[in-house]
Formats: structure tokens, sequence, C-alpha cells
């Protein structure tokens, strides 16, 4: 792994980190909602830069060690459904984010790895800069479309009430109280992990204002269910039958609508990435990412 680097986009400066030899074709990965680049775990790049890979993982706007848009307001999510108060940035305007990475990279089109929110900008970006990407792998995410991909209720109320902590311990509480909620019921709960990962995002960057202003550009997204069925990207649909915060019926949505689209479940999985399917998942990507992917008719 390289230390921190950093690219401008416009007003915007990303902190990234890289994995494997630059020569090697570049994989982009985008993390979701109000988390850290350090969610794509270190084992889980070097395995990908292993397989072939020069792997670049990134903090959004208002995360991490990237710009936090300090100077807009956090908006209250209720009101941002009810469209009273407008969202401040939207996931396009963190689609074009990632197109000027890419072109600060110089890597011409590579292949794009988005996780939850993550998936959202990853889409976004395969349909407003087609050409800056190879390929696609979408991971426990959905269109857009309010039909499909929707959360459990109590989940819901989760996301709603998140609320800032007055110090460390708690937030790392509140990290696992999360994950207890939205991981994966089939494989062994690693609390030692979660506190450690809580643990240095906080230390990092801790920004819950910058969490609500990234939620409000998700409860405003389009339905890109149309505007899909136009992509010419190989892209792959991996997602856990047992999410409870994006259901299954996203990724099954997106396989669908996607030409040429191939869809991956995988029991006992919800919204994370849980270790032991680290072998499978990493598999999964490096054989899609591979050059003699063909594109689609």
């Amino acid at each position: 792994m390289d230390g921190i680097q950093r690219a401008t986009v416009g007003d915007i400066e990303l902190a990234y980190e890289t994995f494997g030899d630059p020569s090697d074709p570049t994989l982009l990965l985008i993390m979701g909602l109000g988390t850290q680049m350090l969610a794509w775990p270190d084992e889980f790049c070097a395995e990908l830069a292993a397989a072939g890979h020069y792997v670049v993982r990134f903090d959004n706007r208002d995360c991490g060690l990237s710009t936090h848009l300090d100077g807009l307001p956090a908006p209250r999510p209720a009101r941002v459904v009810l469209r009273r108060e407008p969202a401040p940035y939207s996931i396009d305007d963190m689609a074009d984010d990632a197109a000027g990475l890419i072109e600060a990279l110089g890597s011409g089109a590579v292949d794009v790895v988005g996780a939850s929110m993550g998936g959202f900008i990853a889409q976004a970006l395969a349909l407003r800069s087609p050409e800056r990407v190879r390929t696609l792998t979408l991971i426990m995410t959905s269109t857009g479309s309010r039909r499909v991909g929707q959360p459990a209720p109590k989940i819901v109320r989760q996301l709603l009430r998140r609320r800032a902590v007055p110090d460390r311990d708690a937030a790392i509480a509140a990290a696992v109280g999360v994950f207890r909620l939205i991981g994966s019921p089939g494989f062994a709960f690693d609390e030692e992990y979660l506190q450690v990962q809580a643990g240095t995002s906080y230390d990092r960057a801790y920004d819950p204002n910058g969490y609500f202003r990234q939620l409000a550009a998700c409860l405003v997204q389009p339905d890109r269910t149309r505007p899909l069925g136009q992509l010419r990207v190989p892209t792959l649909v991996i997602h856990g039958l047992n999410d409870p915060l994006v259901s299954f019926s996203g990724g099954l949505a997106l396989s669908r609508r996607i030409p040429g689209a191939r869809l991956v479940g995988y029991s006992g999985m919800g919204h994370d990435l849980p270790r032991p399917l680290w072998p499978q998942l990493t598999g999964e990507i490096a054989r899609h990412c591979a050059p003699a992917v063909p594109a689609p008719a």
C-alpha cells in the first residue's frame, strides 16, 4: 500500500491510496454512505492487486481525508424526502468527482467497483462518462427506484435517527451497533475488527454533518432504471441474499436491466463484506475485470 495521495477535482480534494503495480490495469473502489475508504480492507485490496490490478481506493467528498463541505448545511432527511429542503449536492456530482480522479490518475478507462452508495456513484459514472469505465462491478446496491432495494423499516429509523456522539468510545459503540443491524447474519460477527475500523475512522475524520449531506444526495437520486438499459459496459452484480439495508430486489433489478449483466448472490451475506467471503468476492471481481471480458452486444 502506498501512502495518502491527493487529487484536486474542481473545488474538491480527494484523498486516495493505491495498491500494486501502476503498470497494471487500474481498478477503482468506491465506498458507501458515510464510510471511509478503509472499509475496503487492506487485505481485500492486496488480494485484488495480487491478481494483477492497480487498486485505487479513495474517500468520497465529505468523508475521511477528502474535502468536507462544512460551508453547506446538514439537511434534515425527512424534509429532503418531502422536497422541502434541497440536497447540497447530488450523486451525479459525486460521480463527477470519481471521473476527475480517474483523469488525474491518467489511467484511461478503468475497472470500477462500487458498494452501496458507491454503487449509485459507479452507475452514474458509467452513464455520464462511459469512456472512463471499462468494466462495472456493483455490490449491495440498487437502481435508485423506490420500488426495489428498499431497507427494512427498522433500518430506516436507525438511519434517520443517527446523531453526533460525544466521544471516540461512543462512536465505536454506535458503529458496532449499526453493523449488528445490517451485517451478515450467516457469518460470525467480527466485533473486534469493527471496533478497530471504527476507532481508526474516528481518528481520521469524524463528521456527522458530512454523513447527512451524503444521505441527502442518496435520498434525491433519480431512478436510473431506464437509462441503465442503454449501458454497454460489462457488469457484475454482487448482492447478499440477506441484506436488510438494500434488499436483494435491488441487485436483481440491476442484473435484469443492464444488458449482459451477471448476478452473484451470497446466502447469509448482509450489507457488509464479511471476511470469510473475501476470497470469493475478490476472485469474482478479478475474473470479471480480466482483459478477456467481452462487451455485451
